[in-house]
């Protein structure tokens, strides 16, 4: 079976393909989610409140060398490291795709460390290892698109039970417990500590 190179293809107005000399050993993909933590009285954890996913990265050494060429291998070093520098036209980074077997996957360039580590007598670097970051990149349409929400979009009526508090409500249906003012307001409470076991509450749409 034919040895499939990894490439990088930058997504330009012109494409351009940038193929890698050696396959990496490995590669990482990394991925996490940011939270905001409320501290709510009486409680003796604070409550969580997701604000938004960290996306995805993918990291890598990249191997170099043109040793038995006598060549420099800034020549080809400079391609991967050059994908952090701003683009005239898209006045940003731009976006590329590294494609290897089944992986493809969609984003820019984030971090570059070079390491080169044989020289020529003349002190011409030869050989180099690139640790390359790449963070996924979608627009906020895909984003949209690719995950299925559930929200509060409907003004909703729940009865009031034994010891359940507004933030109770909140964190249920806006998974956010801060917004318990939301639900006060919409039903004239001044004080969210003393409400009646069985009261009828309406719950309000987000904007």
């Amino acid at each position: 079976m034919a040895l499939t190179k990894a490439k990088i293809i930058i997504l330009k107005n012109k494409q351009e393909t940038v193929n890698v000399l050696f396959n990496p050993n490995e590669y990482v993909l990394q991925s996490g989610n940011q939270f905001a933590w409320q501290s709510v009285p009486g409680l003796q954890a604070p409550i969580a409140q997701f604000i938004s996913g960290e996306g995805t990265s993918l990291t890598m050494d990249l191997f170099f060398d043109t040793y038995e060429l006598g060549t420099d291998v800034r020549l080809h070093t400079k391609k991967i490291s050059g994908l952090l520098d701003v683009d005239n036209d898209l006045h940003a980074p731009p976006l590329c795709r590294f494609v290897w077997g089944s992986l493809d996957f969609k984003g820019v360039v984030e971090k570059v460390q070079q390491r080169f580590t044989m020289f020529l007598d003349s002190g011409l670097p030869v050989r180099a290892t690139l640790n390359v970051t790449f963070r996924g990149m979608q627009s906020m349409t895909e984003q949209y698109q690719n995950v299925p929400r559930q929200s509060a979009d409907r003004t909703k009526q729940k009865m009031l039970k034994q010891d359940e508090q507004l933030w109770m409500l909140a964190a249920e249906e806006y998974e956010d417990a801060g917004q318990w003012r939301s639900i006060a307001e919409a039903n004239g409470i001044d004080n969210p500590r003393k409400l009646p076991v069985g009261r009828k509450l309406i719950i309000p749409r987000l904007e």
